[in-house]
Formats: structure tokens, sequence, C-alpha cells
């Protein structure tokens, strides 16, 4: 047990850190402020982060809100990377040096998520809790998990959204095995991630991108592309498979796309709904989606078990994140700008703490 003495505590109210935050709704809502640096309390932790990479819906949580009830000032972002540099009382899951991510949905350790079929659970980071764009953070210890050593700051932040995404829909809800086929819309992050792991697995990998994309993707391993504006994409997949389909489809992109990766889906395959930047309202026809048996998953990233699952699988195969750019603390208007255009893999965001803090403080 490691307790914050109390003169500890009084010179880190005394000391201050940059956090991003917004007075309300929109771009030019967002302020780079200076705050005291927070003290962890009971089972908390203090964390210097070292990098948080952007995801597609803090965009969204920045620019429109997306429907939650966002107490102001808040401060966006999810996905950090950083280092334990102080202990709350009975704070025992991490000792100050650690290296460590966060659990974007931090109360779902395991099983089935929180909630009800009238009120599912969203608590996430970011969006229900405050982000974590700032120098530190405090955070409940059971929040965060080990990051993998042969990952950097910036690569290890990208892992807690869209890698865990990519990894609970193929992997762990989807048991995704050699010698089957999963087809992918897009370059974003999950797409890479999903790209990524579906390899490390076996299964054969067809991309739906650009061709100047398409080229990128099959540096990593992508089997075949699909130009995503073809009009015969349908057809050239079937061409792919002998007609037999995707055993697993990556819905990225939502909307009426979802009629489409049923259309894609092999008999008895899996989507899994994941994007929805064409629109939140998904339609489809009914026919092939009840003769081929398919089966459409929810995935709302994934939990805590799952997350060190796949920072084992990564930190044993060696697998690196792919990361478009990096971006200083003050540029975050220009990181998302750079997301607004279509990055091929994660835009991150390097802070002043993690990697710089070699102990406590």
């Amino acid at each position: 047990m490691i307790h914050i003495a109390s003169n500890k505590r009084q010179g880190l109210m005394m000391r201050t850190m940059r956090r991003w935050e917004m007075d309300g709704i929109g771009r030019d809502r967002l302020i780079l402020r200076e705050r005291p640096i927070p003290v962890p309390g009971r089972h908390e932790v203090l964390v210097a982060v070292g990098a948080v990479a952007l995801n597609h819906r803090d965009k969204m949580v920045v620019e429109t809100g997306r429907g939650l009830s966002l107490a102001f000032p808040f401060t966006p972002g999810s996905d950090l990377a950083g280092r334990i540099v102080a202990l709350g009382e009975d704070a025992e899951r991490f000792a100050i040096g650690d290296r460590v991510i966060s659990c974007f949905t931090p109360e779902w350790v395991d099983g089935l998520r929180a909630g009800t079929a009238r009120t599912p659970g969203y608590r996430t980071l970011g969006g229900f809790f405050a982000g974590v764009l700032a120098e530190y953070v405090v955070l409940p210890e059971h929040w965060l998990v080990m990051a993998p050593e042969s990952l950097d700051d910036a690569e290890a932040s990208t892992l807690p959204c869209a890698a865990l995404t990519a990894w609970f829909a193929l992997v762990e809800r989807g048991h995704v095995r050699a010698g089957e086929t999963v087809l992918i819309r897009g370059t974003g992050g999950v797409a890479l991630f999903g790209l990524q792991f579906a390899k490390l697995h076996g299964a054969t990998v067809i991309m739906s991108c650009s061709p100047e994309k398409g080229d990128r993707a099959r540096e990593l391993g992508a089997d075949h592309i699909i130009d995503r504006h073809r009009k015969d994409g349908l057809d050239a997949l079937y061409a792919l498979t002998g007609d037999r389909g995707a055993d697993h489809v990556l819905e990225t992109v939502g909307g009426a796309y979802l009629g489409q990766s049923v259309q894609a889906a092999a008999v008895g395959g899996h989507i899994y709904q994941i994007g929805a930047i064409d629109g939140f309202d998904l339609s489809s026809p009914a026919m092939p989606l009840m003769m081929k048996d398919v089966t459409i998953h929810g995935i709302g990233t994934g939990h805590r078990r799952a997350l060190e699952d796949m920072v084992r699988a990564v930190e044993r195969v060696g697998m690196a994140p792919v990361l478009d750019s990096r971006f200083p603390m003050p540029a975050l208007p220009d990181a998302l700008d750079r997301l607004d255009k279509g990055p091929f893999g994660k835009i991150v965001i390097e802070m002043a703490g993690g990697a710089n803090q070699g102990g406590s403080i």
C-alpha cells in the first residue's frame, strides 16, 4: 500500500499542466488551458500521459456532442498511453513507473456489457466520462491495463478503441480462423487493425478502398483490393471467392452499406456493424439476410479482458500499429483537420508526459 504524503499532495496541487477543454459544442470551443495537476484518491492513480490517439468518435463529440450529456468544461479523447507517476491510497494494481493504456469502456471488465434493453450501457472515456487530452490524468486503477513493452507511447495509444474494436469483432465474437475470408471496408484505424488481426489468424483479406490506399494495404498483407468506386464491386467479390462470399465483413461505414455487406456475406457469414459514417439508420434487403443465415454483431469496442488478451498477442508477434501522423499537443485542431481527410492509419497527439517521466513526481 502506497499513500501520497500530505506535503507531496500539496506539491502536486501547486503544479500545473495543460489540458484541452470544451466550453460548448464545436471546434471553436476547444481551448488549451493551464490546470492544477490532479491528485489521485483511493484506488486511483496519476498517469503522465505520453500520447493520445484520435478516433472518429472524438471528432463527432467535439463537433456535435453526439447526443451525449457532456458536463462543461469537458475534455475529449479516450485513448491514452502513459506512465504511472503517483498512487492513491490502496491503489495496488500498478507500481510507479508502469506503462499503461486506458480502457475505452472502463467499467466493462468481462462478459456482457452493462445496460438494459431500454437503456444500453455506453459509459465511455471522452464521452460519458471526461477524456484524456491532458498532460496528467487521474483514473481509477481498474480503468487501465499494462501497455505492451514492444510499442512506444504513440503506437500503444492506438490500441484501446480502434484495435480493440477490430479484435473484439473478429477474434472475440467471430473466432476468425485460417482459410476464411474477411472483407474490410476502408483504411481507417479499425480497418487496418482488422487487416492485421485477420492475417495474424491466417485468413484471406479483401479490402474495399481506393486504389492508391490499396497499394499500401497490400504492403500490410491484404490479399485482394476492390476499388470501392467500382459499380460491379459485388461481382468482383464473388469472382474472388468463387461465389462463396466473405465469411466475415467489417462494416465500418453504416447506412445503406449494411445491405451491401449482407449481399457480400457468405452463407452462415458474420457481419460486424461498427461504423456509422454514412448514417446511424441502417438498411438491408431482408431476403439474403434470412436465406443466407447471416449473423449481424453490433460491436461497441470491447471489455478489459479482451484488451489484455489483445495486448499479449500484439506483444508476442511484434505487431506494429499503422500511424498516419503525429501532432504535438497544441496542434489538436490541425490533427482534427487531418482526420477530416481520411487518414491511412491512426492520428496521434504526442503529449509532454509518459515517456519523459522516469518515476514518481
